[in-house]
Order: C-alpha cells, then structure tokens, then sequence
C-alpha cells in the first residue's frame, strides 16, 4: 500500500486551475523531492496533502486513509512556510505544549531532549518573539519531529537554517528514512534536496511534468530535471 495515493486531483481557486489532473504514488520509506518553479502549485499540492485545504476533484489517501481523517492527521507532521510555533510562549513551552498536544508520555523530557537535538537548550526560557529567523526555524524542525510521524511533509524546510542546521535536518531526515517514515519536501535548494531524494516529482505550470527516480545525473547537475522537462 503506498504511504500516500493521490489520484486525478485538481484545485481551482476562482476559475483558476493552481492543480491539473495530478495522479502519483508515494512509496512507505521513500524521500519525494517536490519541485517546480514559483507557483507551479507546490504548496498548494502540499497544504492538500496536510488536510489543511481540500482538492476541487480528486481523491487523497494517506497510509490507506482519508487525508483529512484525524488519525492520519496525527500520524503526519508539517513544517510550512508559517512555522507553526506560539511567539509568547517561550521554547520549553512550545515543544511541551505539542508534545501534550500529541499525548506523548513525559512532555517535559520530550521537549528537552529536542531542545538539546536542535541545539537551542541554551535558550529553551526565551521567548520565541525574541529569536531570530533561524531559531525559530530549529524550533519549528524540533516540533515537526518530536512525536515521531509517518508521514513528514517540508516545504522549504532548510529556509533561514545555517550550514549547521542544514546539516542537522538533513540528519534528522536521514534517520527517519532509516526508520521506515515517509518524506515529501519541496524546496528551491535543489542540491540539498536530491541528497536526500529517492524519488522526483516535478510541477510544471500546475501539472506533473515528471515522476521518477532520482538519478545520478540529477544529483551531479542539479538543474537537469529543469532542462529536460521544465518550462521552454
């Protein structure tokens, strides 16, 4: 069964087609590099997929459910554009909250044990008003995982992250991989993404212009899938 069926979906805003007929698998323990230009429908795809929007036609399936189902929901963890932390509320206090949020044993060590993972326990009392972009980056990466999903959908996951936090979600992902979960990631930064990738998918004006295998040639030369099947 795959992780994720997406079958025939199309979403209008207005008469306005942002999705056109998409159909694609998601394999269990696969790592899909989403990509395509500025509006090509990423997110929109993305936003469907985390049961925060529905499709005009079509249907969704996660691990055999319904996308907007509340247990599939609970299996899958989103790291977006808007960060999803709680500014008067300080670090501790996030990561305590999701946990309880979760229903996780013991939120307290939860959250402190990804405080310590992310590199921000020197700073687990500050508020998250007072952090910097990146900081606030690393936080929302510690709550994205820290209940351990299935199914893990990133839409430009390394924005404002350092060298050092680069390297440390590309870690995180890595072991998740290991452990059997499902990625889906779209991101502009190419080079970073097919390091990880098993598979590519490209959108192209709203419709899925390639679905395959992440090839060696992709990797060596990142703007490959743009020139063989990008926009002329």
């Amino acid at each position: 069964m795959p992780a994720v069926a997406i079958q025939g979906v199309w979403k209008y805003f207005g008469d306005y087609p942002a999705l056109r007929d998409i159909s694609f698998d998601v394999e269990p323990g696969s790592c899909l590099a989403l990509l395509g230009r500025n509006g090509a429908g990423k997110t929109t795809l993305l936003r469907i997929l985390a049961g925060l929007s529905r499709s005009s036609r079509g249907q969704i399936t996660i691990l055999g459910q319904d996308a907007r189902a509340e247990a599939t929901r609970r299996a899958v963890s989103v790291l977006g554009h808007g960060i999803g932390v709680y500014d008067e509320l300080s670090a501790f206090e996030n990561l305590q909250l999701f946990a309880r949020l979760y229903g996780l044993t013991d939120p307290a060590k939860v959250a402190n044990e990804w405080l310590e993972r992310t590199n921000l326990n020197r700073v687990r009392d500050g508020l998250v008003r007072e952090f910097s972009r990146g900081m606030r980056q690393r936080l929302a990466v510690a709550r994205t995982f820290l209940h351990n999903p299935s199914l893990l959908l990133l839409d430009e996951p390394f924005t404002a992250l350092d060298d050092r936090a680069i390297k440390m979600l590309q870690d995180l992902l890595r072991a998740a991989l290991a452990d059997g979960r499902t990625v889906i990631m779209s991101t502009h930064q190419l080079r970073e993404a097919l390091q990880l990738a098993t598979d590519v998918a490209l959108v192209n004006r709203g419709r899925l212009a390639f679905r395959g295998k992440r090839t060696p040639e992709m990797l060596e030369d990142p703007t490959w899938l743009y020139r063989h099947y990008g926009e002329a």
